[in-house]
């Protein structure tokens, strides 16, 4: 009986988990990435001087046992359990999160404690309706002070967009099931031990699994897995046009790539798997599609940011994982303490290693500035948070990131749709997988729920499984239908 044949683009968390089960799965499959020395893509772990940096953060914790066990499988007792700490930067303050309430009502003072408990309480008597933005959603859930103080200035800094401008959407899937109410109960009443992690409000984990030397650790053993089953990944290879052979909806592909300083080549499949940035994807489709899914795609936006790395003499030493800052004098808007995440990251235990993320879109001035103008700017702007003295900052590296969030803007969701009817009707084996694979915002688990659904569909040879209907919990989003399957705690969607 001839093999299945798959071709995927990207090896990233949703590249990778297919291409090893599909594999394992007896599929002949080709990986092609771009980057010509780290799979993982924004998940991967980047290495300069000894010192490794994550590229984003990754906390390893999903609400899914399945995904839990995938990454105990692939790395077992290399992940660390490692203590939740991050802290949110505000008018010269710091404060815990998940939110510590008599910290947050002291740091605040009485009077503006009194106006946010007052514009929260309004909220809930006077809700917005309807709610179209991020901030109709947040001033729902928190109250208008709240979300001017604690949500407004960084989330502004991470799209690039006012608040007004950013879907509801996006809101819903990333803060999904956390209010004040349950951030206050968080704070003031103890965890149950015994806490299925599926009930667990992610935002409010207080422990969390690490590779202990990066994320990208978990997916340089993925690839290994692929490679275990005769699956192969082509570093430093970009797939420039994706052929659509003659054959009607059953249709065969023929992949065109290419390496740097190598001439075109082509391999055919049965099956095309992509988590490339789906603006990218349509764009390289033969034949074209029409006009109006051309279009849309076109219209579909990222968000790009770039991590200074900056190794440091650590005079004012921090044990947070990371810090957001809602500080509108300076332009970064997280920073990284990538010791905290894992001590093997950082090779000297007398130094620390900071990483300053800066959101941009590519080709802004921020984006093209020097790497030494950009290592001046966060040393500069490390010292005026008071993280830093002068002369504490040894050595650094810049680390850019394109299309690391696709956005949720208001035409975003018809944009989607256009292209998924396109694809369903007329390229049915081409398969969409990941977060810039689907246009939506998911974290490396949801990413890797959706690779796992689509292997299962391309070996079943039946599309048992939509995968469009993996949410950021990895569940469906139907939640009380009976299309949801909670009883193993694994938390996929049934069959059809």
């Amino acid at each position: 009986m001839q093999k299945t044949t798959v071709g995927i683009i990207g090896a990233g968390p949703a590249g990778l988990t297919a291409s090893w089960k599909l594999s394992e799965g007896g599929a002949v499959v080709h990986v092609f990435e771009s980057d010509p020395q780290y799979v993982g893509g924004i998940a991967r772990t980047v290495e300069y001087k000894g010192f490794r940096f994550d590229i984003g953060g990754h906390r390893f914790f999903s609400k899914s046992q399945e995904i839990e066990e995938l990454w105990t499988e692939l790395l077992g007792d290399e992940l660390l359990v490692r203590p939740r700490s991050s802290r949110i930067y505000y008018a010269g303050k710091f404060y815990s999160y998940p939110l510590k309430a008599g910290q947050a009502f002291l740091n605040l003072g009485p009077w503006e404690t009194i106006r946010c408990i007052g514009s929260y309480c309004w909220s809930k008597v006077h809700p917005i309706r309807p709610v179209e933005s991020f901030e109709d959603w947040v001033s729902n859930q928190f109250g208008k002070r709240l979300f001017e103080i604690f949500f407004k200035t960084y989330t502004e800094k991470v799209w690039g967009m006012d608040c007004k401008d950013i879907s509801a959407d996006w809101a819903a899937q990333r803060i999904k099931g956390l209010s004040l109410a349950s951030a206050i109960g968080s704070a003031l009443i103890p965890k149950a031990k015994n806490r299925r992690a599926s009930e667990t409000i992610k935002t409010l984990i207080s422990t969390f699994r690490y590779p202990r030397l990066g994320p990208g650790m978990m997916w340089e053993a993925a690839a290994e897995r692929t490679r275990r089953f005769g699956g192969q990944i082509h570093m430093g290879t970009r797939v420039s046009r994706i052929e659509r052979l003659p054959g009607g909806q059953r249709a065969r592909w023929r992949l065109h790539y290419s390496r740097p300083g190598s001439d075109s080549e082509s391999a055919d499949f049965d099956h095309v798997i992509s988590s490339a940035p789906l603006r990218e994807l349509v764009g390289s489709l033969d034949p074209k599609p029409d006009s109006k899914v051309l279009e849309a795609a076109e219209a579909l936006r990222y968000r790009d940011f770039l991590t200074v790395a900056l190794i440091v003499r650590p005079t004012h030493p921090f044990d947070d994982n990371w810090i957001y800052i809602h500080d509108s004098r300076v332009q970064v808007g997280r920073i990284q303490n990538f010791g905290s995440w894992s001590p093997e990251m950082v090779p000297d235990p007398k130094l620390a290693c900071y990483g300053l993320e800066y959101f941009c879109f590519e080709g802004d001035g921020l984006w093209n500035r020097s790497d030494e103008s950009l290592i001046e700017l966060a040393k500069a702007e490390l010292q005026q948070l008071g993280l830093v003295q002068a002369g504490d900052v040894l050595d650094g590296k810049v680390v850019r990131q394109p299309k690391a969030y696709p956005v949720y803007d208001d035409n975003y969701a018809t944009n989607v749709d256009i292209i998924r009817s396109e694809l369903k009707h007329n390229y049915a084996s081409l398969h969409l997988i990941g977060r810039n694979g689907m246009h939506k915002y998911n974290n490396q688990d949801h990413s890797m729920m959706t690779a796992l659904l689509t292997a299962r569909n391309i070996l079943s040879d039946n599309e048992q499984f939509d995968v469009w209907q993996v949410n950021q919990d990895a569940q469906y989003h139907e939640e009380n239908s009976n299309s949801t399957d909670t009883s193993s705690g694994r938390l996929v969607p049934r069959r059809r």
